[in-house]
């Protein structure tokens, strides 16, 4: 069964750090271009940064930059979310998914594969 495994999330206090996993079993990630999504309640998914098979990255949602990077070890077949300096604005489920296609995409049809989710609250 393929599936995706995100943790590492919890409740942080603003300007607090957390690091994010998504590891997959069934599959290897070496394969694929990987996306972090959040969704806050009431809003749209949105993407917010992409690490490529090859291992470039793009960041799809401005406020998040020089805040958070990803990175992955294919080694561990897990893909990483380091965020820092985080904010309340944060607070939102985190998803990583997995896209077979041509590149890195913000663009959530793109990805074949999506974990179940991490909760993050930024909150004093």
């Amino acid at each position: 069964q393929l599936q995706l495994v995100e943790s590492g999330g919890g409740l942080v206090q603003p300007g607090g750090s957390l690091r994010l996993s998504c590891a997959a079993s069934g599959f290897t990630l070496d394969y694929y271009h990987i996306g972090w999504f959040r969704q806050a309640p009431g809003k749209e998914r949105e993407g917010v940064l992409c690490v490529t098979k090859g291992g470039a990255s793009a960041t799809y949602t401005d406020s998040v930059k020089g805040r958070f990077t990803i990175s992955r070890d294919n080694a561990k077949n897990t893909v990483y979310l380091q965020m820092n300096s985080l904010k309340p604005e944060d607070t939102a489920v985190y998803y990583c998914a997995a896209s077979g296609r041509v590149g890195c995409s913000k663009m959530a049809y793109m990805y074949d594969y999506w974990g179940q989710g991490t909760q993050v609250t930024v909150s004093s």
